[in-house]
């Protein structure tokens, strides 16, 4: 008799385990088909997208160099155009125009867009007004239930898995230790067998239902192949200039020297790339007297 004891018992253990794990998935499955829907249906403004994803300077740079108020060299220095001296003339976009106005108070030395997306205070500020503006007006995302915060909960979890171990030990004990006899003590054996096999396997099925139902970032997922128009706009030679800009977030370029972004400099002139960087200050040079090479020459 003590099989058919041990088959209800185990059997009743099993199905009650196994009835909480399918409570559990369809808890987050539904969740999670909240929050796909959800977020699929929000209609994101083209730079807060890119800010979600940290690409609000890229696609602002992009901008201005499409729309000619910049111009940006292979390595990553920004120089103003004509156009973009202009102070009339501003991108109508608030961020696009803080990052314009930042270049401008570098005028005329170059400066990279890492440079100033990283150390310029007041173009910092108005991209992040600009965010928390725009993510006001998202609606509130449920979260997938993760039990951080939730400590008693986890508690009661680690003891019932205790509880659980020590049950499948003793049961596990008491079947080997029965001898069955007769058709009916073996197959409520067999059937106390198959319920301790099946609870072997409740742990594997409880984190196969938290893989099959996970949603961790979902916002990322949407926003992963939707490009900035200007940045989809670049051609492959504009796209690795912005990049490269963008990227160099350690150096701000002065007129004869290089600056790290914690203030020391470096006085020594960088030839492969200080010609190209200035070239529109090439015109200065024309304008000294000949008297003066004349001069050199003599002594």
């Amino acid at each position: 008799m003590i099989q058919l004891v041990l088959a209800a018992a185990v059997l009743t253990v099993a199905a009650s385990v196994y009835g909480a794990i399918g409570l559990r998935w369809r808890r987050r499955a539904r969740i999670r088909r909240e929050i796909l829907e959800l977020v699929a249906a929000l209609d994101f403004e083209p730079y807060h997208a890119a800010a979600l994803k940290s690409g609000a300077t890229e696609a602002a740079a992009a901008e201005l160099l499409l729309g000619g108020y910049l111009d940006i060299d292979g390595e990553g220095a920004v120089l103003l155009t004509e156009r973009g001296r202009a102070f009339g003339r501003t991108p109508v976009h608030p961020v696009p125009a803080a990052l314009l106005e930042a270049v401008r108070r570098h005028d005329p030395e170059p400066v990279s867009m890492g440079w100033i997306d990283c150390y310029d205070e007041e173009y910092r500020a108005r991209r992040g007004t600009y965010r928390s503006e725009r993510d006001a007006q998202l609606p509130e995302i449920p979260r997938m239930p993760d039990g951080e915060g939730r400590q008693p909960l986890a508690c009661c979890a680690c003891v019932g898995v205790v509880l659980l171990l020590v049950f499948w030990v003793v049961a596990a004990m008491l079947l080997v230790m029965a001898r069955p006899h007769g058709v009916l003590e073996w197959v409520t054996a067999t059937g106390a067998a198959l319920g301790l096999a099946a609870l072997w396997f409740a742990e594997g099925a409880n984190k196969g239902v938290g893989a099959r139902t996970a949603c961790d970032d979902p916002l990322g997922d949407r926003l992963r192949d939707e490009r900035h128009p200007a940045v989809a706009a670049l051609d492959e030679q504009q796209r690795l200039h912005v990049l490269g800009s963008v990227e160099d977030r350690s150096r701000w370029r002065g007129v004869d020297r290089v600056v790290d972004g914690d203030g020391d400099e470096d006085d020594e002139w960088d030839d492969d790339w200080w010609p190209d960087a200035y070239h529109y200050r090439a015109a200065d040079n024309d304008d000294e007297p000949d008297g003066g090479a004349g001069d050199t020459a003599a002594r």
